[in-house]
């Protein structure tokens, strides 16, 4: 089975946002010949890589709409963000359980270190 992990960008000046929701160097997403899990911090999502329906890169954000555990002020769209400047917008076939807010999740916002490289794994599987 192969694995891998993409990190969070990292950068200090959001570290204060970042360390009381438990956010550390071994959160990041991971993905496995059959499943996307993503972590951050004491909140996670896992599922199967079928599930992926597409994925774009975007950014740069406002830090208050990209930095830290949100919802989308447009839709039912998660944001796990460590930094506003890039990240990964993934999109579901079904919805995921909720993880914060009242409606499960379409879509998860992610500012891994390399989107782009994310993106080209999830289109290869």
């Amino acid at each position: 089975m192969t694995t891998t992990f993409f990190p969070y960008q990292r950068d200090n000046r959001w570290r204060f946002v970042l360390l009381p929701l438990g956010v550390g160097a071994d959160d990041g997403v991971t993905i496995t010949d059959e499943s996307f899990q993503a972590t951050f911090g004491h909140w996670s999502i896992e599922t199967p890589l079928d599930n992926i329906a597409g994925a774009r890169v975007s950014g740069p954000h406002p830090w208050y709409t990209a930095v830290g555990l949100r919802l989308s002020f447009s839709d039912d769209g998660l944001t796990f963000g460590t930094d506003p400047q890039r990240g990964l917008c993934i999109d579901f076939v079904e919805k995921i359980d909720r993880v914060i807010g009242f409606h499960d999740h379409s879509a998860l916002w992610v500012s891994v270190a390399d989107p782009e490289g994310l993106a080209e794994a999830l289109e290869r599987h």
